[in-house]
């Protein structure tokens, strides 16, 4: 791309690209405008080259550059280019609601579509709502959630978001979004006697406000926010049985977690738990075109089944034949391919190449798995003592941020909670792009320490 053409992008972009997450009034001018991507990198516009660790936003699955996802949806747009799903139908959604049936654990054989994670959330709660109210429990309307965890941004899911950082500007949300404690075993509470805190910590919730009064609890396999936060063993066994208990539905948010992530299509597949509702975008096309899938139990359609109830809720663009041509056309690489047997295999590998770095001081706790970890950044080792948030800040978004980019590594240095860097590459990575990672890591962490040295 000429010398022209990038100015002009850069000043189009600050004057007319509202970026999510992104402050607007700052240039983007030097900061990187991708252009092209292959396999598990990216180029910008001035042809530097970048390790994708992040693989998107957690969604490149596949990797960059996979023509069979990109002729599957030029195909299937020249043979139907759209059509909605409300009271019609079209084969590819049928046939990928199928699909996901066929690879859902236990009974979740009924899938609902959306345009992304965000809404999958918001449709979960809304349909535990309307369940409830129909098999005469109307009260129950609450959903739990953990600390630190991240929904999605439509009202109901930002409600059940747990980062209040994100949350006030659009005060005030939907009620009955309860809040318990997030997995967070590198700073168990001193008041915890053991792990199996976090488990009780949700059924004295449900306790607290009536589980009469409750729909739903809605986790996450791994936690993202907050750094991949694995849960204890018996974490998910204890929850179930307090869900069944009270008679509360248990919703797995793995809008990160499905689709190999973990090393199954599934994250309850990994972690060997039954949920009611699965709630999944991201990996589902491997970026390739914009879709969320709500999969849900027999048991909830049945109220709707053979009747004249419906589910009042929709979305335009949910189940496009374009975006489920590339989820099923996606899901043939992930068989072609073996993807979830590549994440099992290199696993080991690539936590060894993240624990590698615990010899540097800065190192506090590396965790997670599949091809989903964190590693989170303290001021002092030993008393695992944190930055301070204006240290945090300036460790993050002052130095780690712009230097991890400068030697060529994309992956996201994040403070919503202790300060962490996440690494989630595309599920075609192995031990080349590891070796890349730890370099870059050990050179970055290393200039950190140096830094906040620094008065």
């Amino acid at each position: 791309m000429s010398p022209e053409k990038n100015v002009a992008l850069a000043d189009q972009a600050d004057r007319h690209l509202w970026g999510h997450f992104s402050s607007l009034g700052r240039s983007v001018d030097g900061m990187p405008i991708i252009e092209r991507g292959e396999g598990c990198y990216v180029w910008d516009n001035h042809g530097n080259r970048f390790l994708d660790g992040l693989a998107g936003l957690y969604t490149t699955q596949a990797g960059y550059g996979r023509t069979e996802l990109a002729q599957a949806a030029g195909a299937q747009a020249e043979e139907l280019g759209f059509f909605p799903i409300w009271t019609y139908a079209h084969p590819k959604a049928i046939e990928l609601a199928a699909r996901l049936a066929s690879m859902a654990p236990g009974d979740l054989n009924r899938v609902f579509f959306t345009s992304g994670g965000s809404e999958a959330v918001e449709s979960a709660w809304k349909l535990a709502r309307q369940y409830f109210m129909l098999t005469g429990e109307p009260s129950r309307t609450k959903v739990i959630s953990r600390n630190l965890s991240y929904h999605g941004t439509t009202m109901g899911a930002l409600s059940i978001t747990g980062l209040a950082a994100v949350k006030g500007p659009f005060e005030p949300l939907v009620p009955g979004a309860i809040k318990v404690p997030h997995t967070d075993t590198y700073r168990l509470p001193a008041h915890a006697k053991d792990e199996s805190y976090f488990a009780e910590e949700i059924e004295q919730a449900i306790l607290r406000e009536g589980p009469e009064t409750i729909a739903a609890v809605f986790l996450e396999p791994v936690q993202n926010a907050g750094g991949c936060f694995v849960p204890p063993d018996g974490y998910f066994d204890r929850v179930r049985e307090i869900c069944d208990t009270h008679g509360v539905l248990l919703v797995s948010d793995e809008v990160i977690c499905a689709y190999g992530r973990l090393g199954k299509m599934f994250g309850s597949e990994r972690l060997g738990y039954q949920p009611d509702i699965i709630t999944s975008a991201k990996g589902l096309t491997s970026g390739y075109a914009p879709l969320g899938a709500m999969l849900v139990s027999d048991r909830l359609a049945e109220p709707f089944a053979g009747t004249d109830e419906q589910f009042l809720h929709g979305y335009t663009f949910a189940g496009h034949p374009v975006s489920c041509a590339v989820a099923l056309a996606n899901l043939d690489l992930f068989e072609k391919d073996d993807l979830c047997g590549n994440v099992m295999a290199n696993e080991a590998n690539f936590r060894a190449s993240l624990d590698d770095l615990l010899d540097l001081p800065i190192v506090g706790d590396v965790r997670g798995m599949g091809y989903f970890y964190g590693i989170e950044l303290v001021k002092d080792r030993d008393t695992k003592e944190s930055f301070s948030y204006d240290e945090g800040q300036r460790l993050i978004r002052g130095f780690l941020s712009l230097r991890l980019a400068e030697l060529g590594l994309i992956c996201r240095a994040d403070s919503r909670g202790e300060p962490v860097i996440q690494l989630s590459p595309p599920l075609i990575a192995g031990p080349d792009e590891f070796e890349v990672m730890n370099q870059v890591l050990r050179q970055t962490l290393t200039e950190a320490m140096a830094e906040m040295e620094k008065t």
